[in-house]
């Protein structure tokens, strides 16, 4: 039985701030342009920055693709991927486990496997990881984001280069990384998933 003194409590009243929201389609493939655009800025001026700029843009990705949130997208490691046997044509990258999912107050991280809907989503993890990310100076860490300084990216990093990107297309600055996760739930919907599904 649950009771008020054994009952999981949110921290915040409120579930949301009614000016954060989803990025629309238009905002989003501007946004994925931009990240892509600079990877060939930064890579035809021989610079080595082309490596880390290559990471965020397909971590931005990934975290849309698969709904994730800051923390989840950053904790995700090589061996978080997987099969799906009804999703063959997707090979190694038919799920993935998310192994460090947001938690009520005073539990352990929740895990939960998350199907890969859009057909784009292995190309983008495949080549970071099979050709990009070798390159980088930590690639031996088993996180599926090293940083340029340590085996795991952080949060400041992610969240400077998201605002960053986001300021430099002209995008609404109400748009924030869980923006990603908030627009993965929308076009999953407007495109006519089941709801179950998707939750």
């Amino acid at each position: 039985m649950v009771y008020d003194w054994n009952a999981a409590a949110y921290a915040d009243e409120a579930e949301g701030e009614p000016e954060r929201r989803a990025f629309t389609r238009p905002e989003l493939e501007a946004f994925f342009d931009h990240a892509d655009e600079e990877v060939l800025r930064v890579r035809g001026k021989g610079r080595k920055g082309w490596l880390p700029a290559f990471r965020d843009a397909a971590l931005f990705k990934t975290a849309y693709a698969y709904g994730l949130r800051r923390n989840e997208t950053r904790m995700l490691d090589l061996t978080d991927f997987g099969r799906n046997p009804d999703g063959r044509e997707l090979g190694e990258y038919g799920t993935l486990l998310v192994r460090h999912g947001k938690a009520t107050k005073g539990s352990p991280p929740k895990r939960r496997s998350v199907l890969t809907v859009w057909t784009w989503t292995p190309g983008t993890i495949e080549e970071w990881i099979t050709e990009v990310r070798p390159g980088m100076r930590h690639s031996t860490s088993r996180a599926l984001w090293p940083s340029e300084r340590g085996a795991r990216i952080g949060v400041q990093r992610l969240d400077s280069r998201f605002a960053a990107y986001r300021d430099a297309v002209g995008l609404d600055p109400a748009l924030e990384f869980h923006s990603l996760r908030r627009s993965y739930i929308t076009h999953l919907i407007e495109d006519g998933h089941d709801p179950l599904f998707v939750q």
